[in-house]
């Protein structure tokens, strides 16, 4: 099936508003039950309650977290989500250093508007060095 784009563009932008909102909950909803999200080639995490558990670590480890949406782009029922991170490792056993990274994810989703599968990246080096060091 062929999703609107302007759908699909509401979904991002929900989805931003999520990790603004740094609710692992929230942002796991919009995660099909059965999703697989992939990080960097990562081991994937499969299923919302994982998801939604990987997010909550995360959110511990930048407690001021801001997500841009720097763009979406879509055909069909895929699309790529564009996105810039900002935050302080502040969390337990944080740096206490400033990170802003950019990044993306292909998403595939159901008829329904959720995520099934979510394949992303960002520079894994960049953000380590920002971690020690700032940005």
């Amino acid at each position: 099936m062929t999703l609107d784009p302007a759908d699909i563009r509401k979904v991002a932008e929900d989805y931003t508003a999520a990790w603004c909102a740094r609710s692992a909950g929230e942002v796991a909803s919009f995660f099909s039950e059965d999703a697989h999200s992939i990080i960097n080639d990562g081991e994937p995490s499969i299923g919302r309650a994982v998801i939604a558990e990987a997010m909550g670590a995360f959110f511990a480890d930048f407690p001021d977290l801001v997500l841009t949406m720097d763009d979406i782009r879509c055909g069909g029922n895929k699309a790529i989500f564009l996105w810039t991170l900002e935050g302080t490792n502040d969390g337990p056993g944080g740096t206490g250093k400033a990170v802003r990274i950019g990044g993306w994810q292909n998403w595939r989703l159901n008829d329904d508007l959720k995520i099934v599968h979510a394949d992303g990246g960002f520079d894994a080096v960049e953000y380590d060095r920002q971690i020690r060091e700032g940005a």
